[in-house]
């Protein structure tokens, strides 16, 4: 797919990370997009960028941090990178939803659920007071949380954390968001709650045609909601393409270290997983040459010296491309420039 007709587009984005005492690239030089009822999925380990590539545009690092943003990010028609907070605030209630990876920190512990969701209505969907109130009652229908009617006068610490992981996707919903960001929105639920939390935001997907994306660290969760997939390394796009291609025919060294380290529970012979070694690039002082150069079985001298290009392995709808020179030349497999 390409990105003419994207609800949401990143070019080129670039992200530099200031605190007091030293600054880090944290993104560099990415670009993604996604389409009205279509789910991409951010994947990499813990400080790959994920979170900042997602949440940066819209604001929502955390105090303490500045930031400065280079390229574009393109929703409803404008450029967040150029946009002030304010301006990127009202675009970012009218048009995304945003499930965090701790709904406790995310909400209000001093307001009830129900007035937090109606007022979230009021402001972005602008419907009156009483019409806030009956949506936010019927968000918490819909999103599968019982007696919903007394749910509304609950505060976030009185709900289990299944219940208020469906109140956080109700929160995010009540703007009618085009773009649902869901930041590892499993991560501290069981097995059984993960699934029906994964199974309640693809049909809300598929009820409302939103575009989602979708970061996360398990690539159980990518094989059982994803369409199209970005491995992210040290701020850098490593692999991208269907869920299909990248989990099945995956090509780059990193994306294959990382299915390798998944173990494979439906296998009788299975020994163990097998874990990258070393450790990510320290990203306040990157050098040039590939990132991944110092943890890669394949890597050659040249890898040390130039940044790969992205490069595209597999034409089509949905092209598959790869960050890895030496890889296709190994492979020989052919490149569409």
């Amino acid at each position: 797919m390409t990105s003419e007709y994207a609800v949401y587009a990143v070019d080129d984005l670039v992200i530099d990370l200031y605190t007091p005492t030293v600054s880090v690239r944290a993104i560099d030089g990415v670009s993604f997009h996604v389409h009205r009822g279509e789910t991409v999925a951010v994947v990499g380990e813990s400080g790959s960028g994920k979170t900042v590539l997602t949440l940066g545009p819209l604001g929502l690092l955390p105090e303490g941090v500045a930031i400065d943003l280079r390229g574009s990010a393109f929703a409803d028609g404008r450029n967040l990178v150029d946009l002030s907070l304010n301006e990127i605030s009202d675009v970012r209630g009218r048009f995304f939803g945003v499930i965090f990876q701790d709904p406790m920190s995310a909400m209000n512990p001093m307001l009830k659920i129900g007035p937090q969701l109606a007022r979230q209505a009021e402001r972005y969907a602008g419907l009156s007071s009483e019409e806030a109130r009956k949506d936010a009652v019927s968000l918490l229908t819909r999103t599968g949380i019982p007696d919903p009617e007394d749910r509304y006068d609950s505060y976030p610490h009185e709900l289990s954390g299944g219940m208020l992981q469906r109140a956080m996707i109700a929160l995010a919903l009540a703007s009618r968001p085009r773009v649902l960001i869901a930041d590892e929105p499993t991560t501290a639920l069981d097995a059984t709650v993960q699934a029906q939390i994964l199974a309640l935001i693809r049909d809300i997907q598929k009820e409302d045609g939103i575009a989602v994306v979708l970061i996360t660290h398990d690539i159980g969760v990518v094989a059982s909601v994803a369409d199209r997939v970005m491995v992210l390394y040290a701020g850098q796009v490593a692999e991208e393409g269907t869920a299909l291609d990248v989990l099945t025919a995956p090509i780059h060294p990193y994306t294959r270290g990382l299915l390798a380290s998944v173990p494979d529970f439906r296998s009788e012979t299975a020994t163990g997983t097998r874990e990258i070694p070393g450790l990510p690039p320290n990203q306040v002082k990157l050098e040039g040459g590939c990132r991944f150069a110092d943890r890669c079985p394949l890597v050659l001298p040249s890898c040390r010296v130039h940044r790969p290009p992205l490069r595209t392995v597999k034409n089509g709808a949905t092209p598959h491309r790869v960050a890895c020179s030496v890889v296709i030349a190994l492979e020989e497999l052919p490149v569409h420039d």
